[in-house]
């Protein structure tokens, strides 16, 4: 894990290429204590020791299903879809996907041990939290963490996307959602510890797999901010931060470091892993 010494920074933006029905802006100080979060995602390794030791069981398991990117999908087997997203077509409900089953039937974590868990829900980055003696991190220590010592800047690293031309974190490259020419070398997930680290050690803020915060989602920023704030006290869905190997400019450019999106704790994906941090 890596300590990060709090204080107060400027969270969120007010950018035009944001999204202000996300509630990214305005551009609020926020005030932290230190903090100890995980330099990556947690991954399949990792999680996999979890589940050896307690024998426990995912919310996508107990469902017999979770959502997988249409292109990635194992088995593209009409009869192994149990569903699709209305205005999404690109997600699909498959059967018995998983955390061990990426893909669905047919495919597996061969190879991908130090690739980030995905297919758990919030209650199931919970569960891991309890038994690992952590916690999710606040969405505004998540922010903090991704800034990596940077004043409002887009990315983790600066403010060009690829500086030098070189790839720094795992999106999508090409047409979306038809064509993904995977020129940062990854189709799906990469290592939790791709790509250089940011100034604080954090490794893949931007990209990879959404990851969730501890926050129930909401709009409206109190003012002022408290200091170590922690979202609405309630709500249907909790935050998620960073994008995934999915976003792309011309549809979902929430790999900047001041956005979010938000989904009920149920929910998995193929595309949906989680950090953990600690309080000093």
């Amino acid at each position: 894990m890596c300590s990060l010494p709090g204080g107060r920074f400027l969270m969120g933006t007010d950018e035009a290429d944001g999204f202000p029905q996300d509630g990214e802006g305005p551009i609020r100080e926020v005030g932290l204590a230190p903090f100890l979060i995980d330099a990556c995602a947690v991954s399949n390794d990792v999680f996999a020791e979890f589940v050896r030791v307690t024998g426990y069981l995912t919310d996508a398991e107990h469902f017999g299903w979770s959502f997988v990117f249409e292109g990635l999908v194992a088995q593209p087997d009409p009869e192994q879809v149990v569903g699709s997203v209305p205005g999404t077509p690109w997600w699909l409900a498959i059967r018995d996907a998983c955390w061990h089953r990426p893909e669905g039937q047919g495919s597996s974590l061969a190879g991908r041990g130090d690739h980030p868990v995905v297919h758990v829900s919030h209650n199931d980055a919970l569960a891991y939290c309890r038994w690992a003696g952590k916690r999710l991190p606040s969405e505004a220590e998540w922010e903090f963490m991704a800034r990596g010592g940077l004043h409002q800047q887009r990315y983790p690293w600066g403010n060009e996307l690829t500086p030098g031309g070189q790839h720094r974190c795992n999106i999508w490259q090409g047409e979306f959602p038809t064509c993904n020419t995977g020129e940062d070398g990854f189709m799906g997930t990469c290592p939790v510890d791709a790509f250089a680290p940011n100034g604080y050690g954090i490794f893949n803020a931007s990209g990879n797999v959404w990851e969730w915060c501890a926050d129930w989602f909401g709009v409206d920023h109190p003012t002022p901010v408290p200091t170590d704030p922690v979202g609405p006290a309630s709500g249907q869905s909790r935050v998620m931060r960073g994008g995934s190997y999915l976003c792309h400019a011309s549809y979902c450019n929430r790999y900047r470091v001041a956005a979010r999106t938000r989904n009920t704790p149920d929910s998995s994906s193929g595309n949906i892993g989680f950090r953990c941090a600690l309080s000093l």
